[in-house]
């Protein structure tokens, strides 16, 4: 068991006996989250599609001003609704295997993003009017890890 005091501590407190025994809060976070979710993926995903070829009118720069700053806020929503979920059921969830593998892929995510915005987006990401091959894998990378990260959420739930 992996820090089961400090799981067992978490499932105890206040805040997490609260959202168990009340109606509608634990309802309510999975809606926040989901929200949370939607306004962070939609947009990336909007956004590694133009980098993968389509809608090639949209300028990237553009796109990445209009489309990124709505990933940014769903994080406001996702990282404390997630925090306030997670404790909820803290021993559980902090020795199953799948959620280890989602907050992996959330680190993946993150590096994924990290390095797009450092170095291939501020490194000549255009050749010619074409995307470099570097923006196609980040792209990929982020979709390919969204929809796993999408998925580990839901197998949590089961």
């Amino acid at each position: 068991m992996i820090f089961p005091e400090y799981l067992e501590w978490l499932e105890k407190t206040s805040w997490a006996a609260d959202i168990r025994q009340s109606l509608w809060l634990y309802p309510v976070l999975e809606i926040v989250h989901i929200l949370g979710i939607v306004l962070l993926v939609g947009p990336a995903f909007m956004f590694d599609l133009r980098l993968l070829g389509f809608s090639r009118s949209l300028p990237v720069a553009g796109l990445s001003t209009h489309l990124l700053p709505w990933s940014r806020r769903g994080l406001l929503l996702i990282i404390p609704s997630g925090v306030l979920l997670f404790i909820t059921n803290a021993k559980t969830l902090g020795n199953d295997p799948v959620f280890w593998l989602k907050m992996g892929l959330l680190l993946v995510a993150g590096l994924n993003v990290f390095i797009f915005h450092n170095f291939i987006l501020r490194l000549n990401t255009h050749i010619g009017g074409e995307l470099r091959f570097s923006a196609k894998i980040s792209a990929c990378v982020s979709i390919i890890v969204w929809i796993s990260v999408i998925a580990c959420g839901r197998l949590l739930a089961y």
